[in-house]
């Protein structure tokens, strides 16, 4: 069994995760010092999100050098001391790969803007001529994810309105030509750049956006694929992100090409040279199910979305859950349970936020991390954070700027830390953070825990989602918002959230379970 493949993973997003020297900027270093909180945590490898020199329009996804550290996270040396001191806790350390686009400031783009149209420097990107009597519009109507046209035109040396560019985010993203071999070789270097610097593996941003139909056609209701992918990201429990609107993913001439699959490959031959397992888990929100985990096929891992986004419902719950697992096995994988990331509302807050909000909350890390395969655990989750209300005048995200100010983005779950609350909740039984850490030392230790895909089983009936792994042990889910009666075996012990009734119960017992809890009972 290849490492992360029953792995607890923790999202760092490190401009706000800790801040070392009080400059107000989360860094590395503050990672670093945060190693033993992780360790005792119980999770097995880091995922860090963009630490790479940035102009940070889209929170250092729009990278200008994919082989440095920005300055003021530390440099290289701090990367190198991060990886160093978490080798020595046993911690693995990931970092975010982005081989879609590029910030408009790095220097190959910089070089095409300055060169002429099909320039080698242009071939790099997608630049197109524009439609109409003077190329005054977009070569076609593709849209941006983050709002507006996909196309943007530059302006030529001599002052006349020029090509357009391809940026599926913001116009400061120029999307890269993965048919151009300089682009591939490139991306080749970096690979094996951090991989001689000791990382584990990458989580690939946009994995399913690189390549794209080289003939540019206009794309049937663009606006609806874009919902599509805006709904289960940025709003994911909006009812509207159904089956339905999901279809509009399908067939793009922009996401989810079969071709991309041939870039991972080779990727996959890169990993081999080394003498460790490299993971590659990649962000693809592809559908239906069976096309996301082609991306786990030729990278490693997928990022399960539809259990991030599926509601708090029972029967969905359990519809979901049994999709994934029996696709996985399907393709001889392990599912990846993910709550929340850096692209999405924090869990709490999906679900309402408040009291219901937590219960709820707590409920699916409980399933989650009960369920086989990887858990993906994203910074502040395991408090039961909420999102912050950043006010509309201090909004940076392209999202809301590009919206129009529609849309709030992504800032609220990707404000910093504090870290008072964890201090705060160490020495709580029932704290959030309690909850997490004997979840996660019942991933490494409990028998049925790690028992396979075969052996897991879900329903739902009168309203409880019911899930069992092996004969012994099962996790059940409240989904309602009224307490329901719950037989219990003779000798079983009980989890409810972070309580342990550790006295046999007696034969044919009833348990009343309160509104949105999940109760974990196993059979001693």
């Amino acid at each position: 069994m290849k490492w992360w493949q029953n792995a607890a993973v923790y999202q760092v997003y490190p401009r706000s995760f800790n801040d070392s020297n009080l400059d107000g900027i989360g860094d590395l270093p503050g990672v670093n010092q945060k190693l033993d909180y992780l360790a005792d945590l119980g999770i097995d490898a880091i995922w860090i999100s963009p630490f790479y020199p940035s102009p940070l329009i889209d929170g250092g996804y729009d990278i200008s050098d994919p082989r440095d550290v920005a300055s003021d996270l530390g440099g290289l040396k701090a990367i190198d001391e991060l990886i160093a001191s978490a080798k020595s806790k046993g911690i693995k350390v990931i970092i975010d790969l982005v081989p879609n686009h590029v910030s408009s400031k790095h220097e190959w783009f910089i070089e095409a803007i300055e060169s002429s149209p099909g320039s080698a420097a242009r071939k790099r990107f997608h630049f197109q001529d524009g439609k109409g009597e003077n190329g005054e519009l977009p070569p076609n109507n593709w849209i941006s994810l983050f709002g507006g046209p996909a196309w943007t035109q530059v302006v030529d040396a001599n002052g006349n309105p020029g090509q357009w560019y391809l940026h599926l985010f913001d116009k400061s993203q120029p999307d890269l030509n993965w048919t151009n071999q300089e682009v591939i070789f490139d991306f080749d270097q970096t690979l094996r750049f951090w991989l001689d610097r000791g990382v584990a593996g990458f989580r690939v941003d946009v994995a399913l956006g690189l390549c794209k139909d080289m003939n540019y056609p206009d794309d049937h209701e663009p606006q609806k694929r874009v919902d599509a992918i805006r709904l289960d990201l940025y709003d994911p429990l909006n009812q509207e992100a159904s089956e339905a609107i999901r279809n509009y993913l399908i067939n793009s001439p922009i996401f989810d090409r079969d071709e991309v699959h041939e870039i991972y490959r080779r990727w996959q031959r890169i990993f081999a040279e080394y003498d460790r397992d490299v993971l590659g888990v990649a962000e693809a929100w592809a559908y239906p199910t069976n096309r996301a985990m082609e991306y786990a096929k030729s990278l490693g891992q997928v990022f399960n979305f539809d259990f991030m986004v599926t509601p708090f419902d029972s029967e969905v719950l359990a519809k979901t859950i049994a999709q994934i697992v029996e696709t996985s096995i399907q393709y001889s994988s392990t599912p990846t349970w993910v709550l929340s990331n850096h692209d999405a509302s924090r869990v709490v807050s999906r679900f309402g936020g408040g009291a219901d909000g937590l219960a709820k909350a707590r409920s699916m890390a409980m399933l989650a991390h009960f369920l086989p395969g990887s858990i993906y655990v994203y910074q502040g989750e395991e408090l039961g954070l909420e999102d912050v209300q950043i006010p509309p005048q201090d909004r940076k995200d392209p999202i809301w700027i590009n919206s129009g100010n529609t849309q709030t983005g992504r800032e609220g779950a990707r404000a910093p830390i504090t870290w008072s609350l964890a201090a705060d909740q160490e020495g709580e039984p029932l704290s959030t953070l309690n909850l997490y850490q004997r979840l996660l030392d019942l991933r490494r230790t409990h028998p049925a825990w790690k028992t396979g895909l075969g052996q897991t089983m879900c329903r739902a009936e009168n309203a409880l989602l019911d899930v069992s792994r092996g004969q012994s042990t099962r996790c059940i889910v409240n989904t309602t918002d009224r307490p329901i009666d719950v037989p219990v075996r003779p000798a079983e012990t009980v989890l409810a959230h972070s309580s342990i009734l550790s006295d046999p119960e007696p034969a044919n017992a009833m348990m009343k379970l309160p509104k949105f809890t999940a109760v974990i009972l196993d059979k001693r």
